[in-house]
């Protein structure tokens, strides 16, 4: 099995459920990811004060390398945390999840979290503030971190620092990794077109995008917009929600059905489909299988507020991995 590696945003989930009006009034466009500054934070958790919360590690990029590795696949995940309790938190949630923490310590500044907003409908949008996040530079990634590993799993959000998330791609693929690229937001999106373009181009192989996020990269409805994306890189995903998927990969095209599911809270829908696509990757299935098996990660998650599935729902998916193994080395043989 290949060995995946992730960089994104250690940032620690505080789920609020709320209204719509509540989202109105806030002025966060729905769906959107919105960096705050620490005193927005305060200010959104004190008007929010008497609605339960849950807490939970989160961050793009860290939730599929956590699905990765709850489905049995060898991860490990490059972030940077704040010296304090938050950071601690985030580092022994990581490892229970059978994750390598690779996480560097910021001396000034506190751990980042994302406040998300979850409407009625199950859409979650996101107020972030990065704090020590945000100080993970270009000159914190090592050639030799990616020493060991066959695939690298990076978030979109960290766009915004073109200098970072180019020099990780670029070392990447000269360490032979497979790349792959969520590209996280429509919003973040419109505001770096032209470098991402290029990005995909020059270094990526695998792109995750859901319709809007598509959309924003292609201006083309879903079909004709995965078709675009796969003649950019080897492996193009575009999610349709409770229409499912479309993976393509050279001529190849597949549409996979979503399955019935109640959606409680979608936060993490996304990150759980690139998991469970990778990890059906790192084992050598095919496309479909892996966008199936995507599928089914992204359709359980939304049924719990959150991102954390019991350990009975991981073992149904690994059943359901095991029996595609099963299938496929039955077919070699015949």
């Amino acid at each position: 099995m290949k060995k995946i590696l992730g960089l994104g945003n250690a940032l620690t989930d505080i789920l609020l459920q709320v209204s719509e009006d509540d989202l109105r009034e806030l002025g966060f466009p729905k769906g959107s990811m919105n960096l705050i500054s620490r005193e927005q934070a305060e200010q959104i958790q004190y008007r929010f004060l008497s609605v339960r919360k849950r807490m939970v590690a989160g961050g793009s990029a860290s939730n599929t390398i956590n699905c990765i590795a709850s489905l049995g696949g060898k991860a490990a995940f490059i972030g940077k945390i704040g010296n304090d309790e938050v950071g601690d938190f985030y580092r022994e949630d990581m490892l229970k999840n059978g994750v390598k923490p690779i996480l560097l310590l910021s001396q000034t500044a506190m751990s980042g979290f994302s406040i998300v907003l979850v409407t009625p409908d199950g859409e979650r949008t996101f107020a972030t503030y990065l704090g020590a996040a945000a100080e993970l530079y270009a000159d914190d990634i090592q050639k030799d971190a990616f020493n060991g590993y066959d695939i690298f799993h990076i978030e979109g959000y960290l766009v915004q620092n073109h200098e970072l998330l180019e020099k990780a791609i670029r070392l990447a693929k000269e360490a032979g990794c497979m790349v792959s690229l969520d590209l996280a937001s429509y919003n973040v999106i419109n505001e770096n077109h032209a470098f991402l373009k290029d990005l995909v181009k020059q270094y990526v192989d695998i792109v995750f995008a859901n319709e809007d996020e598509s959309f924003a990269y292609t201006h083309l409805n879903p079909e004709e917009s995965v078709q675009m994306i796969a003649e950019q890189c080897d492996i193009a995903v575009v999610k349709v929600g409770k229409n499912g998927s479309y993976v393509q990969q050279g001529s190849k095209r597949h549409h996979i059905g979503a399955i019935t599911t109640s959606c409680t809270d979608s936060t993490g829908a996304g990150d759980y489909f690139a998991g469970g696509f990778l990890h059906a990757l790192s084992d050598g299935f095919d496309i479909r299988r892996c966008a199936e098996i995507g599928t089914i990660a992204a359709g359980r998650v939304v049924e719990v507020v959150g991102t954390k599935l019991n350990e009975d729902t991981w073992e149904e998916i690994r059943r359901i991995c095991a029996l595609y193994r099963g299938f496929m080395q039955k077919y070699d043989k015949e």
